[in-house]
């Protein structure tokens, strides 16, 4: 089951999700769970872009969801939105404070294994999510004397 979590600064929220999920539930569901998936991960990263202040995580994931299916038929846009997402999650980590993933790992994976891919980026989407609704950390208190 995925954590729902808020988004700081935002009044939305997002999920940290299993990596299995995006990895597997879409032979499961004959690819339906994937379109459901790419809308959801593509409007957190909007929502905490806007939070953020920052226009790099996107702002339209109608367009990168219609770039996946029916832009799929011409595969040019399926790829740009692709491409345009890990770029995206990489952004997301980087504000969060978090190592960004690696592209080359990511296309690597794209290509050779592309469940693996769609686990990858939710690993680092998780990463980003779990930065930002870790408590702070409190100073340590001084020691008595």
């Amino acid at each position: 089951m995925a954590e729902v979590v808020n988004i700081p600064g935002a009044d939305s929220t997002a999920k940290i999700r299993s990596i299995f999920a995006p990895a597997l539930l879409p032979f499961i569901t004959l690819g339906i769970y994937f379109f459901f998936w790419w809308y959801y991960i593509n409007r957190e990263m909007a929502d905490y872009g806007r939070a953020k202040g920052s226009k790099e995580l996107g702002d339209s994931p109608g367009k990168s969801l219609l770039a996946v299916t029916l832009g799929a038929l011409i595969i040019v846009p399926a790829l740009v939105s692709i491409w345009n997402t890990t770029k995206r999650v990489q952004a997301a980590q980087r504000l969060a404070g978090v190592t960004p993933l690696s592209g080359w790992i990511a296309l690597i994976l794209f290509v050779v294994i592309s469940p693996a891919y769609d686990a990858y980026l939710q690993s680092g989407l998780n990463d980003v999510w779990r930065a930002e609704t870790a408590p702070e950390a409190a100073p340590p208190e001084p020691a008595a004397v």
